[in-house]
């Protein structure tokens, strides 16, 4: 095992956690991949081998499957009250508060993410997650329904229930393994489905983590399974697999679309969360200190790994280059290191493959004439750094403008008209967020309503809540995470007529 150089202390659970292969979690028990195999999970700061990790491949999605098949048709957990039901779940968030320590200390180790981030963010969301969740158990109901039809001697009674769909196969990305494993479980055990998840191959280990939590609260056998796998083989079977009733999908539009292909065999229901190039625009009435603020923290929190990431930033010309040089100025006062280290504020990029792919998006964007006011580089020495970037005078044509670089580097562009830039801010594939930042709240509400976006911020970015639904337009995704929508990705609606 090898750790960042760090002033913060390793929890001993964690060390512990560490010290040994973790096992796949398969019908409440920790098992070896069928195989045999183990895969290396590494520690961004450094390259280096952070923990071996069961490979499940197409075997183990079929034993998990089997397992949450048989616990969604058996009476332990079909006909639990939905009143326990929620009790679980909020048994779950109350274990997952208790041990707050290791999963935020296992979280910057894994995705690389400063600690003090993971303490105040990942974990703390996760957990009201969970709460909130448990609180809808008891709530899924249905409605009767008066018919036109019928007469003196002929009548009907109908109402509608709302079911689980059945059996979930779920795929949690890298970026917020924690939370996106919370996202995902917490909506799909308070409808009553059954789960197999499969986290991502460079961050697996907090929900195997949770998986000792999941048993610990007593939910029943083969209620919640972790595989954890390479998306090609792992993820591809659960995809795939003609048992499974939905799948949901956070990551890539590229691999979303490879999901649909996978899930067609069978029809199963699909939800997607997918990408971004989210527009974050700045009108000259803002209030500057904020929304240089509001501007940064767009782009640079989580390392700009983040799927609603404000990485294209708008200005209203005449402040155009106190905006950029203020956001520049924010760039140039973030502290790179591990994420152990209690000074840092950036961490590394999760992996070599997103570490190349970033850099290359750099060297893109210079090469076709783009300026870098601030960043523009990769970082010397070990581990996967690149510095924070602004990038100025590009064009919509350019690549760092189209396409989503899921790092922390933001194209910024003047304008002038408001149509022109609602346009421009509506001009991609995506439409997961946007950001609008004005001190005439009509006009805001005016353009919010205007953009083609799942979340619009007003004044504020990156403001998420348990209640608050989130989810794209366009390419972005189908379906909402969060609030009472996201229980509608996990029901059926019976319809049932009564001759009376």
């Amino acid at each position: 095992m090898a750790t960042a150089t760090s002033t913060a202390v390793m929890h001993s659970r964690v060390e512990e956690f560490l010290s040994k292969p973790r096992q796949m979690f398969i019908n409440n028990q920790f098992v070896n991949s069928a195989s045999g195999k183990t895969f290396p999970t590494y520690d961004p700061a450094t390259g280096e081998v952070l923990a071996k990790v069961a490979e499940g491949d197409r075997e183990d999605i079929d034993r998990a499957v089997k397992a949450a098949r048989k616990a969604f048709e058996g009476d332990a957990w079909a006909y639990m009250s939905p009143s326990q039901r929620g009790r679980l779940i909020w048994k779950l968030a109350d274990l997952l508060e208790a041990r707050a320590e290791e999963f935020a200390q296992l979280e910057s180790l894994d995705n690389g993410k400063p600690l003090s981030i993971a303490r105040v963010a990942d974990v703390p969301l996760a957990i009201d997650l969970f709460r909130y969740m448990a609180g809808w158990a008891t709530k899924i109901e249905g409605n009767t329904i008066p018919l036109s039809g019928g007469s003196k001697k002929v009548q009907f009674f109908a109402y509608t229930r709302r079911e689980p769909v059945g059996v979930v196969g779920q795929i949690i990305p890298w970026n917020f393994p924690l939370l996106m494993a919370a996202w995902k479980l917490g909506p799909a055990l308070a409808t009553g489905c059954t789960v197999v998840l499969k986290p991502a191959e460079q961050t697996p280990l907090t929900a195997l983590l949770l998986a000792e939590l999941i048993a610990e609260a007593g939910f029943p056998e083969g209620v919640v399974n972790v595989v954890p796998g390479y998306g090609e083989t792992a993820g591809a079977a659960l995809a795939a697999h003609p048992d499974v009733d939905k799948v949901a999908f956070t990551g890539s539009t590229e691999v979303g679309k490879l999901i649909l292909q996978a899930a067609a065999g069978n029809l199963k229901k699909v939800s997607l969360e997918l990408g971004g190039k989210s527009p974050n625009i700045v009108f000259a009435d803002a209030e500057m200190r904020s929304s240089v603020a509001g501007a940064a923290s767009a782009i640079f929190f989580n390392q700009g790994q983040t799927c609603c990431a404000g990485s294209r930033l708008y200005v209203e010309k005449g402040m155009f280059d106190q905006v950029v040089e203020g956001v520049a100025d924010q760039a140039k006062k973030i502290k790179i290191g591990p994420g152990f280290d209690a000074t840092t504020s950036m961490g590394p990029l999760v992996s070599l493959e997103q570490f190349n792919r970033v850099c290359g998006y750099l060297e893109s964007g210079l090469s076709e004439g783009a300026e870098a006011v601030v960043g523009g580089k990769k970082k010397d020495g070990p581990g996967y750094f690149v510095e924070p970037t602004v990038m100025v005078k590009t064009n919509p044509n350019m690549k760092v403008v189209r396409e989503e670089i899921f790092g922390p580097v933001v194209v910024a562009s003047p304008f002038s008209d408001i149509d022109q830039i609602v346009a421009e801010a509506n001009n991609s594939e995506y439409g997961l967020a946007a950001g609008v930042w004005t001190s005439d709240i009509s006009k805001a509400h005016r353009i919010a309503n205007r953009l083609r976006a799942g979340t619009v911020w007003i004044n504020c970015y990156n403001v998420f809540d348990a209640a608050l639904p989130f989810g794209g337009y366009k390419q972005s995704g189908w379906g909402r995470e969060m609030g009472h929508e996201a229980l509608e990705m996990y029901t059926e609606v019976k319809a049932v007529c009564v001759g009376i």
